[in-house]
């Protein structure tokens, strides 16, 4: 073969002519190692003149936080070396001595280089840290909403009955308080302060309940003898008396022009205003007394909850419930439906349960569950804003007002000696009123109004003194 440092020799004259292959094709074969290894091992300084520009999906090399995945970083491209190491292991297996010959591989070079970005700390991975890079402006966190400690109004309630099974005070929808006091019921006017005497029962009979319909014209008061009465308001005269339970009538729930009612004789008898009849039909499930009833805010389901420790679920057209919750392991008084999520319903235990579940009726899902660490007395549901509020009895008597779904506390009131029994919502959805063995009955503003949703200044701070409701 012809010494190659003798190129430039003039050929012997006595030589045959041959063909020299151009010099691209003297290159020999490179194998894809040998291509891999020269990219890692080629000089990729930049220019000075030249600007370097980042690809914006992938990370810069000398910007990353190399202790995160337990990679060493001694020198300047230590922690590139470590990289390329551990890539040139997944592509090739194992280092031998036998391929480091071969391939000459180096650690010293980046495969890739990218424009140096800013560093950020360890910190700014967490879901609960926000980003403070520059460029990246920052939202205020919303302050809490304030909500006054104390009532801004107390009145005194005599013979309020500490009656965990009756549901005594109901707020209508003209802005006029109903109350049950003994064997009679009166009227509060919240815009005038006035108070009427609607009807005495007589010393034979007691008020067990009491339930305005969605105009608040008309009062519904359920009796100790079983009778359900109906009341014009405006003019205190009664206009129907119907019968057809054989025990105290300590519910009531009005959808329409149909209301129900729920006795301890475990029966929920559905009574249609308009017909003659006293009741069209009769709903029975319950094993023990019915002492909560709610109506959907579409008036397609009733929820009822018993001292059986149930909460059922029926329909418009049902005698039997339609679906069956068993969780509580105390009597179910508290229960409400949610004005924002269609199918929502929000329950509460006694003193052996303590606790507010959650349930989606429409696919039949008990959602979660929270220990009070008290009897759950009553629930009710901001109309204005995604939270609700409970009242309480043993052992704590306090009024606790939740932010849904993260059942977050927002504010804890306390004050009635009693356990607070009764609760009622303003026809605004901004003020409730609860009431307690103590015989009092106390104003709390608790809730935003929908249009201003103020989380700078307190909400009833004012304090009007304290009356009494007759």
């Amino acid at each position: 073969m012809e010494d190659p440092t003798a190129s430039n020799a003039t050929p012997p004259a006595n030589s045959s002519p041959h063909l020299s292959p151009p010099p691209s094709m003297n290159t020999p074969i490179i194998s894809l190692e040998s291509r891999i290894n020269r990219l890692i091992n080629a000089n990729q300084s930049p220019s000075p003149s030249r600007s370097i520009y980042s690809d914006r999906f992938i990370p810069s090399r000398s910007g990353s936080n190399y202790a995160l995945f337990d990679l060493a970083k001694d020198g300047k491209e230590d922690g590139a070396g470590s990289y390329a190491t551990l890539l040139r292991a997944a592509m090739f297996g194992p280092e031998t001595p036998e391929k480091r010959d071969i391939t000459g591989f180096s650690t010293s070079r980046n495969i890739f280089r990218f424009k140096t970005e800013t560093n950020r700390c360890l910190d700014s991975f967490s879901p609960f840290v926000s980003d403070d890079g520059p460029g990246v402006s920052q939202s205020p966190i919303k302050a809490l909403r304030k909500v006054s400690r104390s009532p801004y109004k107390v009145l005194d309630a005599p013979a309020l009955q500490d009656d965990f099974y009756l549901n005594l005070v109901d707020w209508s929808a003209q802005n006029v308080l109903a109350v049950g006091l003994g064997n009679c019921v009166y009227l509060w006017n919240a815009s005038s302060s006035k108070v009427t005497t609607l009807c005495d029962l007589g010393a034979d009979d007691s008020v067990c309940s009491v339930g305005w319909n969605f105009r608040g014209t008309h009062l519904a008061v359920g009796t100790s003898n079983g009778k359900v009465q109906i009341w014009d308001a405006s003019r205190c005269k009664r206009t129907r008396t119907m019968e057809g339970h054989r025990l105290r009538v300590g519910a009531l729930a009005w959808s329409s022009s149909v209301l129900s009612s729920g006795s301890r004789d475990k029966s929920i008898l559905q009574r249609d205003i308009r017909c003659e009849e006293d009741h069209v039909s009769k709903l029975t499930g319950h094993k023990s007394e019915v002492c909560g009833l709610k109506w959907s805010y579409d008036n397609r389901e009733l929820a009822s909850g018993g001292n059986d420790n149930r909460l059922f679920v029926w329909n418009q057209h049902s005698t039997q419930p339609v679906l069956k919750y068993s969780e509580h392991t105390a009597a179910v008084k508290a229960i409400a439906w949610s004005p924002h999520v269609h199918g929502l319903l929000a329950s509460g235990g006694g003193t052996a349960d303590r606790c507010i579940r959650f349930w989606n009726t429409t696919t039949n899902a008990h959602l979660s569950s929270i220990d009070t660490g008290s009897q759950v007395c009553n629930l009710a549901w901001s109309k204005n804003v995604n939270e609700l509020v409970s009242t309480h009895g043993y052992s704590q008597n306090q009024i606790i007002v939740w932010k849904y779904p993260t059942m977050s506390k927002v504010a804890t009131l306390t004050g009635h000696t009693y356990r607070v029994l009764y609760l009622a919502v303003s026809p605004d959805g901004q003020t409730i009123v609860t009431g307690a063995g103590d015989e009092t009955l106390r104003f709390w503003n608790v809730f935003p109004s929908p249009k201003s949703q103020n989380t700078d200044s307190e909400i009833g701070s004012t304090f009007f003194g304290r009356t009494t409701i007759r």
